[in-house]
């Protein structure tokens, strides 16, 4: 009669891939419930948390639990946010029946935007040389050019502050550039906070 209990070197060599697949899900789990835990605590100093989860919590794998990639992470998302938002200005621009006193405030809109974009990108050069001998130096240039952004989005509202635009063009155009301020300014919150 044949042994029928297993042997136990070939249940070891049969349960191992078993065992390593199990173990690296679960480590790469936990790995990625901390990326996760640390962009929702970082979120949290942030006056906009919501959209500050939204946009970032898709980014977790890539930012880590590194503060200056959470940084840039931030800094891409608005610089992409005030471009699509120069880009429906733009296209509102467009439309028939705009008065003169709407297509000039489109226009400047469309210039603040431009210099928003440029003062983010800006931000970002400054993060890149953070590590440099005038690390300080570089910190304030990088929160100098993130405030001003939300300086150039007040702007913007500003020219649609007269009651000649018409509410639907005003409405629309306050609720892009408000969400371009929220986007600065949770990044800015990060910059403020990295040291």
């Amino acid at each position: 009669m044949e042994n029928c209990s297993p042997n136990p070197r070939k249940l070891i060599k049969s349960l191992f891939p078993i065992l390593l697949i199990i173990l690296l899900f679960t480590i790469s789990k936990a790995h990625a419930n901390s990326n996760s835990n640390f962009i929702k605590s970082k979120c949290n100093i942030t006056t906009y948390p919501t959209i500050c989860l939204n946009t970032l919590l898709p980014y977790a794998s890539s930012v880590q639990s590194n503060p200056i990639k959470l940084c840039d992470t931030a800094l891409d998302i608005a610089i992409d946010g005030a471009r699509n938002a120069s880009d429906m200005v733009s296209e509102l621009g467009k439309k028939k029946g705009i008065t003169k006193y709407e297509a000039a405030a489109i226009k400047d809109c469309i210039g603040d935007l431009k210099d928003a974009v440029y003062e983010l990108k800006e931000t970002l050069g400054a993060m890149d040389h953070l590590n440099d001998p005038d690390k300080d130096f570089q910190w304030d240039n990088a929160k100098t050019y993130a405030s001003a952004v939300i300086s150039d989005a007040n702007s913007c509202l500003d020219g649609f502050s007269d009651r000649k635009v018409n509410p639907a063009v005003k409405n629309k155009i306050s609720a892009t550039i408000s969400y371009v301020t929220k986007l600065s300014s949770n990044a800015l919150a990060f910059i403020n906070h990295l040291y």
